[in-house]
């Protein structure tokens, strides 16, 4: 069973207000102060990058928009995780998959390490966040937009060619 499209758009205007929000309390920190309250570690295999968080007790996060599905894995630690498919609490140790569109708001219960595993051969971390992050969710749209006009168009050029 899947979620409305209706769901969806009210979901995601909620999170990035709820963003907002959280964006004017005080004590809110992001960027180069979350990477010190919440570091990250990044590793490289054959064709895979692996980006660990870890997040202390007691932290409000909210994550980034995934442009596509992957997975991920609770390493140790407790979390209360919010999707638009609905609230859920993890318990270490867990994995699942991440769909693409995805942004979650995470309430840490207890210390994490959080993992996820993208498929990629880059290494550079810019291009990396290129490939599997996208700024908002309109980006997000235009690329499923783009893509399912390639779609069609091969669709469409394989009809042609065939005759």
């Amino acid at each position: 069973m899947g979620i409305s499209r209706l769901h969806r758009e009210q979901y995601r205007k909620k999170i990035v207000s709820f963003e907002n929000v959280l964006r004017k309390i005080p004590g809110f920190v992001s960027g180069k102060d979350l990477d010190e309250m919440c570091p990250l570690k990044h590793e490289y295999a054959d064709g895979c990058y692996i980006r660990t968080i870890f997040m202390p007790t007691g932290t409000l996060i909210t994550s980034k928009i995934h442009k596509v599905c992957h997975p991920y894995f609770v390493m140790t630690g407790r979390v209360k995780v919010i999707t638009e498919e609905g609230s859920v609490e993890i318990t270490a140790p867990y994995n699942g998959i991440t769909p693409a569109g995805t942004k979650r708001a995470i309430h840490v219960l207890e210390d994490c390490l959080w993992s996820t595993v993208h498929v990629t051969n880059e290494t550079d971390l810019e291009k990396i966040e290129e490939q599997v992050i996208a700024k908002n969710f309109g980006e997000l749209e235009k690329e499923d937009n783009d893509g399912a006009n390639k779609v069609i168009e091969q669709s469409a050029t394989k009809k042609v060619s065939k005759q």
